[in-house]
């Protein structure tokens, strides 16, 4: 299993501060660099301005809602910070939320697989360089993107529900879950994703699993720190749903909190069960938390 670093730069800092985030994920000999796509400054932007400074680890984005973007303008926007990379760009995709797609943006959030299977049949053959020929009920694409000094990129998406899993295991490379606790990765996501690829004859999928983590003394303190940093994520359906399967109240009881032997043996044992790739949410609040909870994740690599 990968180790990497899933930052938050990108939404609480400047753009200085999202090349220092990945290049001390880099330095330290995390694997990967995940950004979230929310308010914030845009991923992918970053990314590419990250991509020509920092030059080893792989950068993800974790993940760009699909509805606000058409599939085409996110493949040449994608192509291009995998020029800007050196060809080390993995792109994050998902639905995000009904509440934000047509509450906030005033967007339709119809049928939301059909969505997704049509904008993948779009951005797929766009990914590995190939021109798109696609006519459905949602789009109708025919053209091709050249970016010069881009090979391709990976497309992983935000699938959690068995619809969006077999879609995302039949055309995408896997998938990368937030709020999602071991027990539902063992027994949800990976055999399902991995069954259907397949089933479908496809490669095995990247797991990707995202979740909080913090090295402390003081385990009560930083667990109601996570329960109010994360306690929105819980009314959201589809986290609501997986967190429901895990049998918890909310994120926080799936957060990794406790000491660096505890960590570290809670986030070995995804490796266990199919997870191909773990994201760190670094979530120590002083400066002893904050080390010891990086000390330990690279006592791991």
């Amino acid at each position: 299993m990968k180790l990497g670093i899933f930052g938050g730069a990108v939404n609480s800092g400047t753009l200085d501060d999202i090349v220092a985030e990945a290049a001390s994920a880099e330095g330290d000999g995390f694997a990967s660099y995940w950004t979230p796509h929310i308010f914030g400054h845009d991923a992918l932007t970053a990314l590419a301005v990250v991509g020509t400074q920092v030059p080893r680890i792989e950068l993800g984005t974790g993940v760009v809602p699909t509805f606000p973007r058409h599939p085409h303008a996110l493949a040449q926007q994608s192509h291009t910070v995998a020029a800007a990379s050196g060809n080390r760009f993995t792109l994050g995709i998902g639905l995000s939320h009904k509440i934000v797609i047509e509450n906030m943006f005033g967007l339709s959030y119809d049928k939301p697989v059909r969505h997704l299977r049509e904008y993948l049949s779009v951005l797929m053959p766009l990914s590995r360089n190939e021109p798109a020929n696609f006519d459905g009920e949602m789009y109708r694409v025919h053209a091709g993107v050249s970016a010069k000094g881009s090979a391709g990129f990976g497309v992983v998406v935000a699938a959690l529900g068995e619809q969006m899993l077999r879609v995302t295991a039949a055309m995408a490379d896997g998938t990368l879950t937030w709020c999602t606790g071991p027990v539902t990765l063992a027994e949800h996501i990976v055999p399902t994703i991995t069954r259907a690829a397949e089933e479908f004859g496809r490669p095995a999928p990247r797991v990707i699993a995202a979740l909080p983590v913090c090295v402390t003394a003081d385990r009560d303190g930083a667990s109601a720190r996570a329960a109010e940093a994360f306690a929105g994520y819980g009314g959201l359906p589809s986290y609501r749903a997986m967190l429901d399967r895990e049998g918890v109240a909310g994120p926080v009881d799936i957060a990794i909190i406790g000491s660096a032997a505890e960590v570290q043996d809670r986030v070995g044992a995804l490796a266990g069960i199919g997870v191909t790739d773990f994201a760190a949410v670094e979530t120590g609040a002083t400066p002893q938390e904050i080390a010891d909870t990086r000390e330990a994740l690279k006592g791991m690599l």
